[in-house]
């Protein structure tokens, strides 16, 4: 399949230079991106958009946070997520281009969406984790007005407990997470897996801190990839936060770059549809590494997935997992 990347300058607007969570890293990001890549500007979210997936008071509250910050300064909401007066901007264009990837998956292109501000942890009614508003979910909610079933592939260093909540009752979206157990925001076990028509379409995997690639490969190859194929997704978004790598400041995994390009060649090599992949975290200094190794995954690349052994803890929950009964129902 073809890949496109949809970034832009708009970003920049939502600044805090000094945090993690700044510029500064996009553009570190976006030095894995080869030159030849087809670059697609972003578009803005409609409010419509957003409201498919926050409520109109969180939005409105947003909108008039930034419009009450002082220009040139960064307000926050909680000790971790500010705003600026052009984070609204921001976000809708982040939100936007999150909706162009889907819609070029849909289309039969692999696309990755390079925006900020990060969206999972982001709620139907709060901002928090860096988030303002949830990209993955409202280009997924946006999807589903088109097509039937939509799975979201989450491999942040964190739990999506945004994207999670947004879909935890519907049997139209997978939602499969694998990240560090016991960290913020302290959800994403096991035993969350959806309530009334969603039970069994939630799927967390925790790992122990110090896992590396062979273990994130387990679990795609054991639980993730059978559900993908079980499930039958017309298109597979996956929040793509590569600070699981071990030189991440604010994480406690081992993957190497080239991990990621491994696990994306197996999304991408489970079904037919193509991948529409978001930005999340990512703060480390082999992020522009790792997202070179998944454009080139998406470019048709296959490298070897996980050298090494995986924990045995990861052994244990992927044979708990199975023995378990919770395969995703058909």
């Amino acid at each position: 399949m073809p890949y496109s990347v949809v970034t832009g300058d708009v970003f920049s607007a939502h600044d805090s230079p000094g945090h993690p969570e700044s510029q500064a890293r996009l553009d570190a990001a976006l030095a894995g991106v080869p030159a030849d890549a087809r670059r697609i500007a972003p578009e803005r979210a409609t409010l419509e958009d957003l409201s498919r997936v926050h409520t109109r008071r969180h939005i409105e509250a947003i909108r008039s946070l930034c419009g009450e910050c002082p220009p040139g300064r960064a307000c926050y909401l909680d000790p971790d997520t500010y705003v600026t007066r052009q984070s609204f901007d921001a976000a809708l264009y982040a939100a936007g281009a999150a909706r162009q990837a889907v819609e070029r998956a849909l289309d039969g292109e692999h696309c990755f969406a390079l925006v900020r501000p990060p969206g999972h942890h982001a709620a139907p009614d709060r901002a928090m984790g860096f988030c303002l508003f949830n990209n993955a979910a409202v280009a997924t909610a946006r999807a589903l007005g088109e097509v039937d079933r939509v799975a979201i592939v989450d491999w942040d260093l964190h739990h999506g407990n945004g994207t999670q909540a947004a879909f935890y009752t519907s049997d139209r979206v997978l939602y499969c997470s694998v990240h560090q157990a016991g960290i913020f925001p302290g959800t994403g076990w096991p035993e969350e897996r959806g309530a009334g028509p969603g039970v069994g379409y939630t799927v967390n995997a925790p790992l122990a801190a110090g896992s590396a690639g062979a273990d994130y490969a387990l679990v795609f190859g054991e639980i993730f990839i059978p559900a993908l194929r079980r499930f039958k997704p017309d298109v597979v978004v996956v929040s793509a936060g590569q600070d699981t790598l071990s030189d991440d400041p604010l994480g406690s995994m081992q993957l190497r770059p080239g991990d990621f390009g491994a696990l994306t060649g197996m999304l991408a090599d489970a079904g037919p549809v193509a991948l529409a992949l978001v930005l999340e975290g990512g703060y480390g200094r082999s992020h522009a590494k790792a997202v070179g190794a998944i454009v080139a995954a998406l470019d048709g690349v296959r490298p070897l997935s996980g050298s090494g052994e995986a924990k045995t803890s990861t052994r244990q929950f992927v044979e708990a997992y199975a023995g378990g009964g919770r395969a995703v129902p058909q």
